[in-house]
């Protein structure tokens, strides 16, 4: 699990949400969490059902966020929950051992390490800057990166007001995947904002290699 992590945004007009993930998945996003806070039940359905085709398409894992009724209904890849969520342990149960639970962990190593316990497959982290599309306290200190790759032997991604630009020194620091909304579903050109990112993980694999020779 490495890569840009896609986050869908609260948007009712599917088409353009299918468009643009779309671009994004051609660009080289790693895996699509589908969150939408705002849609009834239909619509919620209906999105999910087509975001999962197109990743499908494209080879990359769909996650659903909070829903795990959803995530069982559609036999989607994982589900992504926050730490008032259900707990991790009993989505473990719910869903089994070959899904994908990721764990919101804010900026807090012990949420954490309980949900690395309780069998998640990543923790995330943020946020880290502000945010044009989510309202979160912006209190995370990037050092928390290298403090959780030392602790914890899981995957890691970071999320909060993340561009290409303020992303960098976070993968730096051994951060494995950068999750984004705003900047790639906002941005003019999303394919273009797509290969930004993926530049950077392409980077960081050269540095890794450079380091290991």
């Amino acid at each position: 699990m490495r890569g840009l992590y896609l986050v869908t945004p609260d948007w009712h007009d599917t088409a353009k949400l299918i468009d643009i993930t779309e671009q994004a998945l051609a660009g080289g996003a790693s895996l699509v969490q589908y969150r939408n806070k705002t849609a009834d039940a239909a619509l919620r359905y209906e999105q999910a059902v087509q975001l999962q085709a197109l990743c499908r398409r494209y080879v990359r894992p769909f996650i659903v966020n909070d829903f795990v009724k959803l995530c069982v209904e559609l036999d989607a890849d994982g589900v992504h929950v926050g730490a008032a969520d259900t707990p991790v342990a009993a989505i473990r149960s719910a869903i089994g051992n070959d899904k994908i639970i990721g764990a919101t962990c804010y900026g807090d190593l012990e949420i954490a390490r309980q949900a690395w316990q309780a069998g998640a497959s990543y923790v995330a982290f943020g946020g880290f800057y502000p945010s044009p599309v989510k309202n979160y306290p912006v209190t995370t200190s990037p050092g928390i990166v290298n403090q959780a790759k030392a602790q914890i032997t899981l995957p890691l991604a970071v999320i909060g007001g993340m561009t290409a630009e303020n992303a960098r020194p976070l993968l730096a620091a051994g951060a494995d995947m950068v999750a984004v909304i705003s900047s790639i579903y906002l941005a003019k050109d999303p394919l273009t904002a797509t290969r930004d990112f993926v530049t950077l993980f392409d980077a960081a694999v050269s540095a890794d290699r450079i380091v290991d020779e």
